[in-house]
């Protein structure tokens, strides 16, 4: 049996290139990374109308301090209930400490959400059940921060059972048979692959735990943990992840069933599933923004430097038309105008 979440969701992911006190010195807000993704989120909203996430990550965070925050939601308007938790939440914290308002850093600190990396999920079932547990992004926990895994995505995996079986041969005990679970465990256990490679790498040559650490989060080869992690994955995705210490990715399959577009600049590297999200969000023209080249990655690192990888060699490009037609927007200058019918009707 393979997972409600289906087809035609929506992600949006932000990478802030610049501390937090930058955008407040600039924007007037240190929240304007989650300014963004709220309208990355509701200008998608067409998208999911069955419920929506989010999920956050500080970066370099102090040990002791919570640097993972997440919000899901099923209610009806399920954005303006994820953000509106998050603004009380903000609020709470600054109750008794108004004179910290301006302080980024000791916001940072504090106040949940406020993080450099952020990913948006919005929810489109076409059957199923609808909780908020598969509401996306997923997690994949751990106390070392190189280990967790955050993922949401827009997909549908043809081969759920043999992923599954995959995982089972390699010994886990995956707790669903879905491909939500599927694929996050199947990206989870070559990052703990690649974990443990460059650990005893730095272990053979001396260093200490704590500085393996470190160094595992420098060197870490996120395009070679997609490529272990996609070559058994059949069918279309847009897959978008953050790891707990801050590296970052997209990935889209090798036929670009699902859309995924791109921009950065000196502040932002931003993707979304729609280019106009991303225009209108960010006040950009359409040559601004990218399309993900299929079969590849764009992997965002820690240090903010960014690039698209191959990941799996491309093959023919066989966008969805039901995509294309049911959530077309009428200022994206990418809509199949004349031959989706045609198209629809032969599939």
């Amino acid at each position: 049996m393979s997972d409600p979440i289906k087809h035609e969701c929506g992600i949006a992911l932000i990478r802030l290139r610049k501390p937090l006190a930058h955008y407040q010195k600039k924007y007037g807000t240190p929240s304007y990374g989650l300014q963004k993704l709220f309208l990355l989120m509701e200008k998608q909203h067409n998208r999911g109308q069955d419920g929506a996430g989010m999920a956050t990550i500080k970066l370099d965070p102090e040990p002791g301090l919570n640097y993972i925050d997440r919000e899901r939601s099923i209610d009806k308007q399920a954005i303006q209930t994820i953000f509106g938790r998050i603004g009380k939440a903000y609020q709470q914290v600054l109750k008794g400490h108004e004179d910290k308002a301006d302080d980024t850093d000791w916001l940072k600190r504090n106040v949940p959400y406020l993080g450099e990396l952020l990913l948006g999920h919005l929810r489109y079932a076409t059957y199923g059940q609808n909780s908020t547990e598969q509401c996306h992004p997923r997690r994949r926990l751990n106390n070392w921060m190189t280990r967790n895994l955050v993922v949401a995505g827009n997909f549908n995996m043809t081969n759920v059972d043999e992923l599954f079986d995959l995982l089972v041969n390699i010994g886990q005990h995956p707790k669903e048979r879905s491909d939500t679970v599927t694929v996050l465990e199947k990206i989870g256990h070559f990052l703990d692959v690649e974990n443990e490679r460059l650990a005893q790498i730095h272990r053979q040559l001396g260093y200490s735990e704590k500085q393996i650490t470190q160094v595992i989060g420098e060197k870490m080869d996120v395009r070679s943990i997609l490529a272990q992690s996609a070559q058994d994955f059949d069918g279309g995705y847009a897959l978008a992840g953050l790891i707990g210490h801050g590296d970052a990715f997209v990935l889209r399959d090798p036929h670009g069933i699902r859309p995924a577009y791109w921009y950065a600049d000196d502040e932002v590297v931003v993707v979304a599933s729609e280019r106009p999200a991303i225009q209108t969000a960010f006040a950009l023209k359409a040559e601004d923004v990218r399309e993900l080249t299929p079969g590849h990655a764009l992997i965002v690192r820690k240090n903010g430097s960014y690039s698209e990888e191959l990941v799996r060699e491309p093959g023919e490009k066989r966008c969805c038309s039901f995509e294309r037609i049911y959530f077309s927007r009428g200022n994206d200058q990418d809509v199949y105008r004349e031959q989706d019918g045609r198209t629809s009707c032969r599939e």
